[in-house]
């Protein structure tokens, strides 16, 4: 599984909240993505994964399918209630099978900073480094 690999940070726009994923292969920069997006509200430490879940989503480029999926989890996440931390993410021709684990979002234990709205297409960038790595971000709307 890439997530081992897989490295994120946050990066400032204004009153929003950029997030980044970095890895050795693209799936695993779009979970460190995955990563930044959960950590804008709650730790990632303090998530347990109790639960999994599985997501597919489909887009015509990298791009789009980056925002597809952080909204997918914002998705999933206002749903279920649930917070995400752990995933192992798959690409294949402009689709993308993930698992998330995570847990029901307890609110005296994880103390959620922000709601996340969405992904958004600001500052979106997919896209391989001179050094090899894979970056994945875009600007969340909080």
């Amino acid at each position: 599984m890439a997530m081992a690999h897989a490295r994120w940070e946050h990066f400032d726009h204004g009153a929003d909240i950029g997030v980044r994923g970095i890895g050795p292969t693209l799936a695993s920069a779009f979970e460190g993505a995955a990563i930044a997006l959960a950590a804008v509200s709650i730790d990632p430490a303090a998530i347990r994964s109790t639960t999994m879940i599985e997501i597919a989503c489909r887009a015509p480029d990298r791009e789009l399918l980056l925002v597809e999926w952080l909204n997918a989890l914002i998705y999933e996440g206002a749903v279920r209630r649930m917070a995400f931390a752990r995933f192992s993410v798959a690409i294949t021709d402009g689709s993308l099978r993930a698992r998330a684990w995570g847990e029901p979002i307890a609110p005296e234990r994880h103390q959620p900073a922000v709601e996340v709205k969405g992904a958004t297409l600001t500052a979106i960038r997919v896209a391989q480094r001179e050094d090899g790595d894979f970056v994945a971000q875009c600007v969340v709307d909080v």
